[in-house]
């Protein structure tokens, strides 16, 4: 994988000890700051490599444009609510979470909730303390026989509905990812939400916020649930719209609402809260021990093991990364790396380019498709004053306004083989190479193929000149009276028009212009 040094972490929010230690223990500083201004946080953040946070701290793009050193921004917890995913990935910062960590917690409460909306437990509780004793007021109802509609199939709907299917509930969902197989296999009839609301006594919501998920229950989609339904939202606040539901509260379309999530937090507008029919939590999914612990715990490896170069997991915005950590794809990401920059430096002098074509063959390039383009991107558009890497590559592209295009061939005729095409308007340039012995070679070059593979190590002078007899000692001339000694050659198979030559050097050419004389196109790149 790509490498990301993390030496310092900053902990900016209560979380479990286990966290620090781990860190700790792999040689990582640890410095724990909790309940900082956004003031404090961005004079802060700057010192750091990686930020843990929960929810409370809100990583803003004020926070990660100040953030000089940061590569990892970890969520000890599920969603990434609390950060701007979008700033992070512009500025190549990973951006992960703990899906698993809170699961069964989140998971249990939700059935609580169910619980207490069939039987009224908790305003009986408050009934009782306030000296009374009045049983027809908290009449309930069963849950067995009942229709249980999951949306969001994920860990938590899983759980969710394995647990109430032990009451005797009939579990139906919906879930855009999750196959209808799969679910099926936990006793999850899985259709479309138009089918789903109209069968629901109790609906439970387990999607991330999005776009899409906004608003998911509102005045429309109320209105095609059963007179009564009752809702639970242990996900994110918003989900539901807040206003919807006090209307379908009052109407008596909704029978009540279990709600450990708003959209503001604490919510300060009380009406929802104080009907009746709801029972709220102040966003307690993850609030046992255990799942703390294992939150704390988790994020802490996901980071050693990512800086350990083991494994990725939990990232939500470096899906490019997680296949990257054999050394056969850190090979290739290196010779993607050295493709590009060979083509930088020989298009220096034309006009930008707006065409990237990456083709592959072979069975060795099969599943590289992804990071290979990433790293051949990388090299194309780094340098030293962009933090471009893997992760926000493709934005950069995106915004240069070049125009990407990957395919690949299983013919293995020839091994494994990456042909990289750079063009713009009356310009086109091409490269192709592979990896020969763990070391990155080039074995043409535009319409010159080279008598033997070209190792991309070290300072390479590239020319592009016409054979004759005195061409080799004129270079070597030039370069001896600039104090550069030859170390390579590779010479094209034809001799005939205009071709590239591959020089290695001892060091790089101060001037490329006392070359011009001889050669028609020059460039130089250091590996």
């Amino acid at each position: 994988m790509a490498s990301f040094c993390i030496e310092s972490v900053l902990i900016s929010e209560s979380v479990d000890p286990r966290c620090k230690r781990i860190l700790e223990e792999n040689g990582i500083h640890v410095t724990e700051k909790q309940n900082m201004t956004k003031e404090a946080l961005i004079a802060e953040i700057k010192e750091y490599d990686g930020l843990v946070v929960r929810s409370a701290t809100k990583v803003t793009a004020d926070v990660i444009a100040a953030a000089s050193n940061l590569k990892i921004i970890g969520r000890a917890g599920t969603g990434v609510d609390n950060v701007d995913v979008e700033a992070a990935t512009k500025k190549g910062i990973i951006v992960m979470n703990t899906p698993s960590g809170n699961t069964i917690s989140a998971a249990e409460l939700t059935c609580a909730l169910i619980m207490s909306l069939s039987r009224h437990v908790p305003q009986a509780a408050m009934s009782m303390k306030a000296g009374k004793w009045d049983r027809k007021k908290f009449m309930g109802a069963e849950l067995y026989g009942k229709v249980l509609g999951i949306v969001g199939l994920g860990r938590i709907g899983k759980e969710v509905a394995s647990r109430m299917q032990s009451f005797g509930m009939k579990t139906i969902g919906y879930d855009p990812i999750t196959p209808p197989e799969v679910s099926a296999s936990w006793g999850v009839d899985q259709m479309s939400l138009e089918q789903l609301w109209p069968q629901c006594d109790y609906i439970t919501v387990h999607t991330p916020l999005m776009p899409s998920t906004v608003g998911l229950l509102n005045d429309e989609t109320f209105a095609k649930c059963k007179k009564g339904v009752k809702v639970v939202n242990c996900a994110r606040g918003g989900i539901i719209d807040e206003a919807a539901l006090f209307r379908a509260l009052e109407s008596g379309q909704c029978g009540g609402a279990g709600l450990d999530v708003f959209v503001e937090e604490p919510p300060r507008d009380r009406a929802l809260l104080d009907h009746p029919n709801v029972i709220g939590c102040p966003h307690l999914g993850a609030s046992t021990k255990e799942a703390q612990a294992r939150c704390g715990e988790d994020i802490a490896l996901q980071i050693v093991d990512m800086v350990k170069g083991r494994k990725l997991f939990g990232a939500v915005n470096a899906q490019v990364l997680a296949s990257t950590f054999s050394q056969e794809s850190q090979e290739l990401i290196k010779f993607g790396e050295v493709i590009g920059a060979v083509l930088k430096a020989c298009a220096t002098s034309k006009k930008p380019c707006s065409h990237l074509q990456i083709k592959t063959r072979g069975d060795g390039m099969k599943s590289s498709s992804g990071y290979l383009t990433s790293a051949v991107l990388v090299g194309l558009l780094g340098n030293e004053s962009t933090s471009i890497n893997l992760i926000n590559v493709l934005n950069f592209a995106n915004d240069s306004g070049i125009q990407v295009n990957q395919t690949h061939s299983t013919s293995n005729c020839g091994g494994a083989l990456c042909e990289v095409e750079l063009s713009a308007d009356g310009w086109k340039l091409t490269a192709s190479g592979s990896v020969q012995n763990g070391v990155p070679v080039l074995l043409t070059l535009s319409d010159s193929v080279f008598r033997q593979p070209v190792s991309l190590i070290g300072n390479l002078l590239l020319f592009k000149a016409s054979a004759s007899p005195q061409l080799l000692s004129s270079v070597v001339g030039v370069l001896a009276t600039h104090g550069v000694q030859i170390e390579s050659f590779s010479a094209p198979t034809k001799h005939t028009g205009e071709q590239w030559y591959c020089v290695g050097v001892s060091k790089l050419l101060k001037d490329l212009n006392a070359l011009k004389p001889i050669v028609t196109d020059v460039a130089q790149v250091k590996i």
